[in-house]
């Protein structure tokens, strides 16, 4: 954060200043969250870079088939939160966490979790889209191979409907043996999102997904999202306040690696608890 904001922030934000001085705040939770279903249910959780805690104590039930969004300033630790319900901040040296995150029940923190079926049942979309150097048809069920899966017929029916799923079928139905590589931005990430729900996951992942899009591939991908949620449980992270407000039923706010106001969009956007989401929603701030 800045030193200006730094210098600004106690007179009009006590809520942040609160987390600045690392005092404790009660975030506010809108009530209706309480008669939710669940898939994901984050509680108390933290996260150490080394020394660094990146996450504070962080509680957050992901409501079940809806999409949620994660929005606040650049290095507020929304993303860290995102990779910590599949356990990708693991790969990074020294990290250390408390608390729990559950997924469907169980703790996946717990020693006896299995990492590879943990990331096929919460699937991951990247901000920059990722596929890899081989053909159409085998991005998309390359989670099914690696879990075992030969059977021609049963590839071939996967990679249709992860394409129709992905709305991107029609568009490269007659070239599948071709690379991923060859399709253009917009089109890879389509691909990589079949990829992430050719494995039926539970949970979808997405890290701003279309930070690298022209607006044109922005507005297919937020379609795509909100078909996507008729089907899957979507946690995003986006800098985009209009596309937090067009594609999520949730919206949390977080600021320093802590939750400060979490509720239904529309709350978030049009009649928010605490004036300093609103003045991020509106860019006072951030």
């Amino acid at each position: 954060m800045s030193q200006n904001m730094a210098e600004r922030t106690p007179a009009r934000y006590p809520v942040l200043q609160a987390i600045q001085s690392n005092q404790p705040h009660a975030p506010a939770v809108h009530p209706s969250l309480a008669q939710l279903d669940s898939v994901v249910e984050i509680k108390k959780f933290s996260l150490y870079y080394g020394v660094k805690q990146a996450v504070h104590s962080v509680s957050l039930a992901v409501p079940k088939g809806k999409v949620t969004a994660l929005i606040g300033p650049s290095g507020c630790g929304k993303s860290t939160l995102l990779r910590s319900v599949n356990r990708l901040n693991d790969l990074v040296e020294g990290v250390r966490t408390s608390g729990e995150v559950i997924v469907s029940g169980a703790d996946i923190y717990a020693p006896q979790i299995d990492i590879i079926d943990l990331r096929r049942r919460v699937g991951m979309v990247f901000q920059k889209s990722n596929p890899f150097p081989m053909s159409i048809f085998e991005n998309v069920v390359y989670g099914l191979r690696i879990h075992g899966e030969r059977r021609r017929k049963v590839l071939n029916e996967v990679c249709e409907r992860s394409l129709r799923g992905a709305a991107l079928w029609d568009e490269v139905k007659d070239r599948l043996g071709q690379s991923g590589l060859s399709l253009s931005g917009g089109q890879q990430q389509r691909l990589c999102i079949a990829r992430a729900i050719a494995v039926e996951p539970e949970v979808l992942l997405m890290d701003e997904p279309c930070s690298a899009l022209d607006p044109i591939a922005t507005l297919k991908i937020e379609e795509l999202i909100q078909d996507i949620a008729q089907r899957y449980t979507v946690l995003i992270v986006t800098h985009n306040m209009g596309q937090a407000s067009r594609v999520s039923d949730y919206t949390a706010f977080m600021y320093l690696g802590r939750l400060v106001e979490f509720a239904p969009t529309a709350h978030i956007f049009q009649t928010p608890t605490l004036a300093e989401t609103e003045q991020y929603i509106t860019g006072k701030f951030g």
